[in-house]
């Protein structure tokens, strides 16, 4: 992808940016400043500006300074560091993640060749009935095998993440005792899942899409009254249902690394959540319900467009005691300022301090690293 305007083509240097084992070509003026080249560099990796590292000739270049300044002229080649959670939307460009094969090698070794194949997964399927876990993890699977199918509505986990899966049938209904389901890092689109097959497990009680491309949640998803745990990590989801607040029971919602600009004030009726994680997100501002959420115990906020809480959170919110805020607009001096900030301030710290003497018992070294959370 190259950025050039034809009208200033005389006027422009080409230079390439190194990142994540990738080539970024831009073309831009000269007097460009390097704060507006990593504006311009954004939108391409990701990476907010703030959490940008230029570096040119193993010095890293100054924000307020002209690229004519630095001396970076056409040709030049710039490797772009981020710092890490730096980051909105899906995250940072990298270097295509590929999944680990299972290797079948040893297994083939002690196995009879003399025996049909089909005995080796006659086998497996017979575990699988038998414990009612289904464990297909990074397995290079195109599609769920014919032979999972035959297991039953005995099945409580499904566990095939990390693979090639480009379709969930409507099928998955007969899992009608399914607990867990984990489809993580499938690379589904919106199109590869039948939704009403999964709004159907009225027993599901953890949920993990995370790393895939959905853009949308349906409001299917309200059907899932059972769920305790929802992880959405890592999409391309720009808000979330407002059937969201259908989820009663939900102890924990992870949607981070993904482009939320809002959430349903239906949320607030999700009064069983524990931990909520929206970072990197675009978020501006978060709904009054959230004040209704009194089990509430670890928000994180961190690197959200963010200027304001909710004006009763401490006040109402009597668990919370981690509060991730970094990279923010949100200032300890302005949290200050909100009713009951004391008594959360004090919670935080004790917690922190149970964190520290363990730490320091368990292993005998001080984690200065800690306390990463306000």
């Amino acid at each position: 992808m190259e950025l050039e305007d034809p009208t200033m083509a005389d006027s422009t240097i080409k230079l390439t940016v190194k990142f994540g084992g990738k080539s970024i070509p831009l073309s831009v003026s000269p007097d460009c400043t390097v704060k507006d080249l990593k504006s311009q560099l954004q939108p391409i990796t990701n990476v907010l500006p703030r959490g940008q590292k230029l570096i040119f000739k193993g010095k890293v270049l100054v924000e307020t300074s002209t690229l004519k300044q630095s001396d970076v002229g056409s040709g030049a080649k710039l490797m772009l560091m981020a710092s890490q959670g730096l980051h909105q939307g899906e995250g940072p460009i990298l270097k295509e993640a590929s999944t680990r094969p299972i290797s079948r090698t040893v297994v083939s070794d002690k196995v009879d060749q003399r025996k049909p194949s089909v005995l080796v997964d006659k086998n497996r399927t017979d575990r699988w009935k038998a414990t009612g876990v289904i464990a297909l993890a990074q397995a290079n699977l195109k599609e769920i095998p014919e032979e999972v199918w035959d297991c039953g509505s005995g099945v409580r986990v499904l566990d095939i993440s990390e693979n090639f899966i480009k379709e969930v049938p409507a099928k998955i209904s007969s899992f009608g005792s399914m607990q867990k389901l984990f489809l993580q890092g499938n690379g589904l689109s919106d199109e590869s899942i039948q939704w009403e097959g999964i709004a159907s497990l009225k027993r599901l009680m953890l949920l993990s899409i995370s790393h895939n491309n959905l853009t949308v949640l349906p409001s299917a998803m309200g059907s899932l009254t059972s769920l305790r745990q929802l992880d959405v990590t890592n999409n391309k989801l720009t808000s979330l249902p407002n059937e969201l607040g259908l989820l009663t029971q939900l102890e924990i919602l992870k949607a981070n690394n993904n482009r939320i600009t809002s959430l349903p004030e239906s949320i607030g009726n999700c009064t069983f959540l524990m931990e909520v994680d929206l970072s990197a997100n675009i978020i501006s501002e978060l709904p009054e319900t959230f004040t209704k959420l009194r089990n509430l115990k670890t928000l994180e906020l961190n690197n959200t467009g963010l200027k304001t809480l909710p004006s009763a959170l401490f006040k109402m919110c009597l668990q919370l005691s981690t509060l991730g805020l970094h990279n923010t607009e949100i200032t300890v001096e302005f949290l200050r300022q909100f009713e009951g900030y004391d008594d959360f301030d004090e919670r935080r710290r004790t917690k922190h301090q149970k964190q520290l003497d363990f730490r320091v018992v368990g292993s005998g070294q001080f984690d200065e690293g800690a306390d990463k959370s306000w």
